[in-house]
């Protein structure tokens, strides 16, 4: 050891207490903790009677998830007047599924395998894109997640129905 090393004091630790941000208040933490639920709602014509169903599917999914205290709304994401055989056009999915690939939802409900899609490809592209990034998507009718591991069989055979119906 060299004699100017053995000298020298020895350096002092500063310990800092970590202090909350008064940024990150009590409810942003909590809000923090709660899983990112959306819910997609679509008609696909503007009939009066689709019009009702669809507000019906509006006011049903914001207060399902509001009541949840483990969960936080994002969004209810619509579609009105928009047939589910394709992707073009649906700018309310579309934007959903931005915002779930981009980690913004983790959760998505929807009523049925045909409200989310009605051509089979364009249901399990779009379903393997949101299992990739771990989102889930429930579907009541059906009471079927993705998660489960027979959800996909049970989404094509019901996908499948769903564009023959079209």
């Amino acid at each position: 050891m060299s004699e100017a090393r053995a000298f020298q004091t020895p350096r002092r630790v500063i310990t800092i207490p970590a202090q909350v941000s008064p940024v990150l208040s009590t409810e942003y933490v909590e809000a923090m903790k709660k899983r990112l639920v959306a819910a997609y709602a679509r008609v696909s014509t503007n009939s009066e009677e689709q019009k009702t169903s669809y507000e019906a599917q509006v006011s049903y999914y914001t207060e399902y998830i509001q009541s949840k205290e483990e969960w936080m709304l994002v969004d209810v994401y619509t579609d009105k007047g928009i047939t589910g055989t394709s992707r073009k056009n649906r700018d309310g999915f579309n934007r959903m599924m931005e915002d779930a690939l981009a980690g913004k939802i983790s959760l998505i409900i929807t009523k049925s395998v045909s409200r989310f899609a009605r051509n089979t490809v364009d249901s399990l592209v779009a379903i393997r894109q949101l299992k990739e990034k771990g989102v889930e998507v429930f579907f009541e009718e059906q009471n079927i997640s993705t998660m489960d591991s027979k959800g996909e069989v049970l989404i094509t055979i019901m996908a499948s129905l769903a564009q023959d119906e079209s």
